[in-house]
C-alpha cells in the first residue's frame, strides 16, 4: 500500500474515532508497520496546509483537530468557549507537564511547592491531562498533557511551544538539583511544608 492511500485510510480512521489513536493501533488496524504509518501521517500533514483540519501528533499518538487558522471562527460559531477558569494552579501544572513532560504527582508537587491533587482532578475532568501507569513504579501514576490540549494551544507538539528549549531546560535543572539533594525523587511533603512555612 502506497503512502498516499494509507494516508487517506488513516484520515478516515481518525475522523471516525473523533479522538487520538496510537501509531501502534493504526499499524494494527491497517496491517502495516509503525514506520509506514508515520510516513503516511507526514503525507497528511503536507496535504493539510490551508485546510480546516490539521494533524496533531505526539511521540506515540496522532489525532485530527481544527487548524489554528480556523479555530477562532469555529469556536465563535459553535459557542464552545468554556467559561470555567482553571486558575493559576491549573496553568502551573499544565506548564510543568508541557515543558517537562510526564511527571508523577510528587514531582509536580515539589516543583510547585504545594499539593496538586485537586488541581490534577480538575484537569483530568476537563480532558487537559491524562493519567497513565508509571513503568518504573507500579504504585503511582504519571500525568501528561493530552493531545487535545496541544490542539487547543494550536501546536503540533510540545517542542513548538514558546521558549520550549529554555524553559524545559530550567525545569530539568531544577528537578535534577532537587533529586541530588534528596538522594532520589523530590520529597513533595518537604516542599509543601517549606512553602507553607514561608
Amino acid at each position: 500500500m502506497d503512502a498516499a492511500t494509507l494516508a487517506r485510510i488513516i484520515e478516515g480512521l481518525l475522523f471516525a474515532e473523533a479522538g487520538s489513536l496510537t501509531f501502534k493501533k493504526l499499524a494494527s488496524l491497517t496491517e502495516t508497520t509503525e514506520d509506514e504509518v508515520r510516513a503516511a501521517i507526514s503525507v497528511l500533514e503536507t496535504q493539510g496546509h490551508g485546510r480546516g483540519l490539521t494533524v496533531m501528533r505526539s511521540e506515540t499518538e496522532v489525532a485530527l483537530a481544527v487548524s489554528p487558522e480556523s479555530r477562532a471562527a469555529v469556536a465563535d460559531i459553535l459557542g464552545k468557549e468554556d467559561a470555567r477558569d482553571i486558575g493559576d494552579a491549573g496553568l502551573e501544572v499544565l506548564s510543568v507537564l508541557l515543558y517537562e513532560g510526564p511527571q508523577t504527582r510528587g514531582q509536580i508537587d515539589y516543583i510547585r511547592g504545594v499539593n496538586s491533587s485537586s488541581t490534577l482532578r480538575t484537569l483530568l475532568s476537563r480532558g487537559l491531562v491524562e493519567r497513565t501507569g508509571n513503568p518504573t513504579d507500579g504504585r503511582e501514576y504519571l500525568y501528561r498533557a493530552t493531545i487535545e490540549l496541544l490542539a487547543y494551544l494550536g501546536v503540533e507538539n510540545a517542542q513548538k511551544l514558546p521558549e520550549y528549549a529554555t524553559l524545559s531546560g530550567e525545569l530539568a535543572a531544577f528537578k535534577a538539583g532537587a533529586e541530588t539533594s534528596h538522594g532520589g525523587e523530590p520529597d513533595s511533603s518537604a516542599a509543601t511544608s517549606s512553602h507553607a512555612a514561608a
